[in-house]
């Protein structure tokens, strides 16, 4: 898959006008909200995860502090920050779901997907605000280096 460095003020135009990519799941007029207990069918978990009629997603090409388990209060902070925006993304209208790379799931049983309007994935567009990382294959520490000087 092709990423780009896309500047933020960019963002808004892009997701309005690329074409989706052939052999994406189109997924339209579906209304997200945080999950809460019980079964989950369509909710965002945190800001690189979410569940769609029933499925459990991870967005493959980005990583968000998390909300359940934070190590400090600047990670619970900046992933419920990931998690609203997130949403927000989600409801603003149709997106496709692409697979990435040879892999399905993840360990956990976790589709693995990018998330995309329009050719621009809704995780780089959080990397782009600040809310979330470039996936580098494991989780960060968010209470270190970076967060810690926030």
């Amino acid at each position: 898959m092709l990423r780009l460095a896309i500047p933020a003020a960019l963002l808004p135009a892009l997701l309005a006008f690329a074409p989706a990519p052939l052999g994406a799941q189109e997924v339209r007029a579906t209304q997200f909200a945080p999950c809460g207990s019980g079964p989950r069918q369509t909710c965002v978990v945190d800001g690189d995860t979410l569940w769609l009629d029933g499925a459990k997603i991870r967005l493959a090409d980005i990583n968000t502090p998390e909300v359940s388990q934070p190590g400090c209060a600047g990670e619970r902070a900046l992933g419920e920050a990931a998690t609203r925006r997130l949403i927000a993304l989600l409801n603003a209208g149709p997106f496709t779901l692409e697979r990435q790379g040879s892999r399905d799931a993840d360990r956990y049983g976790r589709l693995l997907r990018v998330a995309s309007r329009n050719g621009v994935s809704l995780g780089q567009v959080l990397v782009a605000e600040g809310l979330a990382e470039h996936w580098q294959g494991r989780r960060s520490d968010w209470c270190a280096g970076a967060l810690a000087a926030r």
